[in-house]
């Protein structure tokens, strides 16, 4: 199949992993960059409108659209595929000439920041909508939908891999991922209580004052190998879930394990179905529960070292590749 795919396009982001995952699977693919559109370089003239207009500047969203409809006209694509495409102009996008049009949501398309007035209108001319969240399926059935299918977030093994650590700091625990309002409390409090020994990095964090006063480690987002360079220095590795949307389970859920990270996540009927607690990972249900895990990753090192293998090979040895959900998808269309 010859796939048009429109997605962000940058080092580490999602869309870049499952566009590969689409070749891998045997299909010619034209990526198209929406980055321009979706997340303006900070302070740029589209950065700048979109904070004053709250909408995304109408040249940057023209020009991604003048790239797709070439695109289109010299590859002459059997599908165009939109991931996360919400800000872009539904009409024009279901009018670009193809057999299929599919449009990929990794969050929660009930959540208002996910969708656009726009995307709203047109949901249902698409041919298939993919949601990575269960509890999608009936709520998009139900707005008009024509086609669901749920797949499961996934890794990428060209980024998710166990590697060396870079540098000889070690950590008990930590977090990568953003800033977020549910998250913030537990960071702070962990900070605080574990000192040097716990590493918190990702997008925001650094801007949070009580984290700043603590004696962690605060970093900035890390991508790609840098990723599992820092998922090595830490022995547990906190899996957060997004309560804004609703989730059960996230990429982390499959990132972590696949770079030889102890999974150490809230226990949700997804992650109890992916992962054996305590022996492929160790789940926890509230903050004294977590405590607990902590202290025994301290006093048992060895042991969480068995743990972390044992989700390793679960999860590579599952098809959780992003490949695989290709597959998923386009079987999905057959």
């Amino acid at each position: 199949m010859k796939i048009l795919y429109v997605g962000d396009d940058w080092l580490g982001s999602n869309a870049r992993s499952l566009a590969d995952g689409f070749r891998q699977a045997g299909h010619e693919v034209v990526v198209i960059d929406s980055t321009p559109v979706t997340l303006p370089v900070r302070l740029s003239p589209g950065w700048l409108y979109s904070k004053v207009a709250d909408r995304r500047a109408p040249w940057t969203t023209a020009a991604v659209h003048a790239e797709i409809d070439s695109a289109a006209s010299v590859f002459e694509p059997d599908m165009v595929f939109g991931f996360k495409t919400v800000h872009l102009d539904q009409e024009r996008l279901l009018n670009v000439p193809a057999a299929l049009h599919v449009h990929y949501s990794p969050d929660d398309v009930s959540n208002a920041e996910n969708t656009s007035a726009d995307y709203l209108a047109y949901e249902s001319a698409w041919d298939l909508v993919v949601t990575t969240k269960r509890h999608n399926v009936s709520e998009l059935l139900a707005r008009g939908s024509r086609d669901v299918k749920f797949v499961r977030s996934a890794y990428d093994p060209a980024w998710h891999h166990p590697c060396a650590r870079r540098g000889t700091r070690h950590f008990l625990a930590g977090f990568i991922g953003a800033r977020r309002p549910d998250r913030t409390a537990l960071m702070i409090d962990l900070a605080h209580e574990y000192g040097p020994r716990f590493l918190v990095r990702g997008p925001g964090w650094r801007r949070v004052r009580q984290l700043r006063a603590s004696s962690a480690e605060v970093g900035g987002a890390v991508y790609g190998q840098r990723f599992a360079a820092s998922v090595a220095s830490i022995t547990a590795n906190l899996v957060l879930l997004n309560s804004d949307n609703r989730d059960t389970h996230t990429c982390r859920t499959f990132e972590v394990p696949a770079a030889g990270g102890l999974f150490v996540g809230p226990r949700t009927e997804e992650h109890t179905e992916l992962l054996d607690d305590r022996s492929e990972c160790f789940l926890y249900s509230d903050r004294a529960e977590l405590r607990e895990i902590l202290a025994r990753c301290a006093s048992r090192p060895d042991t969480a070292a068995q743990v972390a293998a044992a989700g390793y090979r679960r999860i590579a040895r599952g098809r959780h590749r992003y490949v695989d959900r290709a597959e998923e998808i386009i079987d999905a269309l057959t």
